[in-house]
């Protein structure tokens, strides 16, 4: 227990510092006391931030928004392999989910050189273990384990393995079963850390350990950056299999024909998605990872960064159709009952598979292994994927695993002291800050209607016609807001969304606004709850004492009156909670979800306008100011514009190493065509613009 004990203490003083810098390692790859013990750490609010309100009327609305999106994507997949009804058909299919996941993922980048070095060699009764490092890309060090049977006389079968959310990333006790298991029996097999984990570290204090949680918290941290530049971590991981791939085919004891790929959790994840970006694969197994989006969107259950390519939903793509794109090669779908990746869903996905098997012509090829106990690369499933892997390679020893002697971590370190840190790789936010800067200098700036373009497309806008309905909630006395009297509206923005809206004045209303109130009025976007800004907040105070115009706030979805409940208890301002569950799925059903608020601003807008208020004063405060910027650049009526710590720039954010701004207020790919500061120029100009103590990468600590 000391370890754990240490990593709690750890995580405690981190969740000090900022309520965007908290979280624990994670909820895969752990033992079932370490997922208990950080379950309960990451569900604890920040004391930095506002504690969420009684008054939240909507706590389930954006569940159940997103939970109808992902059924809907999850029945055009389904519509699509239903369709299919010969090997032609198949075949096509095949192809279609092949092209749809490059889509997703982008291209490859530059084949440069693995600099390969052994560092190390261990020898052993039956095997040996190389102690290996590369470059994935140039100056990103790799660091890997290359077990190596004794006495091969010909190419042998291989395999690469892919680790899950452990801490010491290869040395794991479950992945270097695997690997030991797999060579005891005459695979060639090489397992590397993940970025994040093992040796791979990438937020690196001066004792070489990470400064803001090992795995789950660096995938975030650097994965949710790299959204802005156009990149994904989904594929930098991938690209490390690929190389690892790469490396092990120069290898002349390997047989090129009978290559394989397996990991577990996090590692079951890049198994999967190798199987959709890497054709050379000859067999896989991808253990406790692999159920359906539709589940796992139902059950409440976050994935990190990595875990949630772009625009995969939006493309009709879930899991079972990355390992369609190896289809007629082998696949086995190794799950858990008592795992938390749903197996119900792992069902659904082996029989999509199945059926698109069978019409190949090799039913036989695809296969679902479900072990009895809870998540992890126990000793049963690694049986069956000895098993499959044999099957599929020709190998006809026996199943069962061999007694294993496991290493000590600093045996299979491929570094002096374990960390590449120490060796001068180049950390992830370097390739990141990298990026944004090419795009800075390749980007012209912006304005006027090649702006709103830029804006409109980027976060994925729609435009609708007509005025939304609302309904009238009951007032709610004792608020000691800035006027005497509120009334709440809750303007229905689209199907299963309220934006709420507060009316804030001396008049005591029941029903629907006076419609001879005037043409001026006051909308304030809040940062994260209209109930609680309006006791506290200064702006909205000194607004309340306009003469001649009328108050109103407005929570957007997902804040304030709609502050999920879901995922963790109080997990809002976690990392890896509720706010970061919703944002992840926007970007896999590319629909940001920055623009689905700036969707909701500009409805209530229409609203207001329908109810006579044509010159509107549009105040956004902090991540509120984000909607409010954007929803300002398209509606006529706003004739100006505040904001209270609005983000200085995107740039800023992708150049650091440190930021505190959360996934839900990122836009996917927006330093590749625009920035903040050309909005701002663009609201200066035409809406007197006014800016009041910006925030930068930091946020409040700016």
């Amino acid at each position: 227990m000391s370890g754990l004990k240490q990593s709690i203490d750890r995580h405690e003083d981190l969740s000090r510092r900022s309520f965007l810098q908290r979280g624990g390692f994670g909820l895969v790859g752990l033992s079932l006391l370490e997922n208990l013990v950080i379950q309960e750490l990451s569900a604890a609010p920040a004391a930095s931030n506002p504690k969420p309100e009684a008054l939240n009327r909507f706590p389930r609305m954006v569940q159940e928004y997103f939970v109808r999106r992902v059924r809907e994507q999850e029945a055009k997949t389904i519509e699509r392999l239903d369709s299919l009804k010969t090997k032609a058909d198949a075949e096509e299919y095949v192809h279609s989910v092949q092209k749809r996941i490059r889509e997703a993922f982008g291209p490859n980048p530059e084949r440069t050189a693995l600099n390969a070095r052994i560092t190390k060699t261990t020898d052993r009764n039956t095997y040996s273990i190389e102690n290996i490092t590369f470059e994935s890309r140039p100056g990103f060090l790799v660091t890997a384990n290359l077990y190596l049977p004794k006495e091969i006389k010909q190419p042998a079968p291989a395999v690469v393995g892919t680790c899950g959310h452990s801490r010491n990333g290869k040395a794991e006790t479950a992945y270097q079963s695997f690997s030991q298991g797999l060579a005891r029996k005459g695979y060639v097999v090489l397992i590397y850390d993940p970025i994040g984990q093992g040796e791979r570290v990438q937020y690196s204090g001066d004792d070489l350990k990470s400064t803001i949680g090992v795995g789950v918290r660096e995938h975030l941290h650097g994965g949710n950056q790299q959204f802005l530049v156009g990149e994904n971590l989904a594929m930098w991981r991938a690209w490390d299999g690929i190389r690892a791939l790469d490396y092990l085919l120069t290898r002349k004891e390997v047989d090129p024909k009978r290559v394989g790929v397996t990991g577990n959790s996090g590692g079951g994840t890049m198994t999967t998605w190798l199987c959709g970006v890497e054709p050379r694969w000859t067999m896989a197994a991808p253990s406790c990872f692999v159920t359906t989006f539709r589940r796992n969107m139902e059950n409440e259950l976050p994935a990190d960064t990595e875990q949630c390519p772009p625009k995969v939903l939006a493309l009709e793509l879930d899991h079972a159709d990355f390992l369609a794109a190896q289809a007629p090669n082998p696949v086995r779908i190794l799950s858990k009952e008592r795992d938390y990746f749903d197996v119900r869903g792992a069902r659904e996905a082996y029989l999509r598979l199945k059926r698109l098997y069978k019409l190949l012509g090799k039913e036989e090829n695809v296969s679902h292994f479900v072990g009895p106990t809870y998540h992890g690369y126990s000793q049963e499933n690694r049986e069956a994927m000895y098993e499959w892997f044999n099957l599929a390679s020709g190998i006809s020893e026996e199943t069962k695993e061999p007694k294993l002697t496991i290493e000590k971590d600093e045996t299979l370190w491929c570094t002096p002291k374990g960390s590449v840190a120490d060796v001068g790789s180049k950390p992830i936010h370097h390739f990141t800050a990298q990026r944004s800067q090419e795009l800075a200098k390749q980007r012209k700036p912006k304005s006027g209607p090649a702006l709103m373009s830029a804006v409109a497309e980027t976060l994925r806008l729609k435009h609708v016609e007509g005025v939304p309905d609302y309904r009238i909630l009951r007032n709610r006395g004792g608020k000691n807001y800035p006027l005497k009297n509120t009334i709440t509206y809750a303007i229905e923005t689209e199907l299963g969304i309220q934006a709420i809206v507060y009316r804030v004045s001396d008049e005591r209303l029941y029903s629907r606004p006076p419609q001879d109130a005037g043409k001026q009025a006051t909308l304030y976007i809040s940062h994260v709850s209209s109930d609680t800004e309006l006791k506290e907040e200064p702006l909205l105070k000194k607004a309340s004492q306009e003469k001649g115009r009328v108050l109103y706030t407005c929570d957007v979805r997902g804040i304030g009156e709609s502050l999920p409940d879901t995922t963790s208890p109080n997990s809002f301002f976690t990392p890896y909670g509720s706010d970061y569950f919703y944002a992840a799925h926007s970007v896999m059903l590319d629909d940001p979800y920055v623009g689905q608020k700036t969707f909701d601003v500009l409805r209530v807008l229409n609203w207001l306008s329908a109810n006579g208020h044509s010159d509107i004063h549009l105040i956004g405060r902090g991540w509120g100011a984000l909607p409010a910027t954007f929803a300002a650049l398209f509606s006529p009526q706003v004739k100006q514009v505040t904001l209270k710590n609005a983000l200085t720039s995107f740039s800023e954010i992708a150049e650091t190493e440190h930021y505190d701004w959360p996934l839900s207020t990122l836009v996917p790919n927006v330093l590749t065509a625009f920035d903040m500061p050309d909005c701002y120029a663009e609201l200066k100009a035409s809406k007197g613009l006014t800016q009041i103590s910006p925030w930068g990468a930091k946020g409040a600590d700016s």
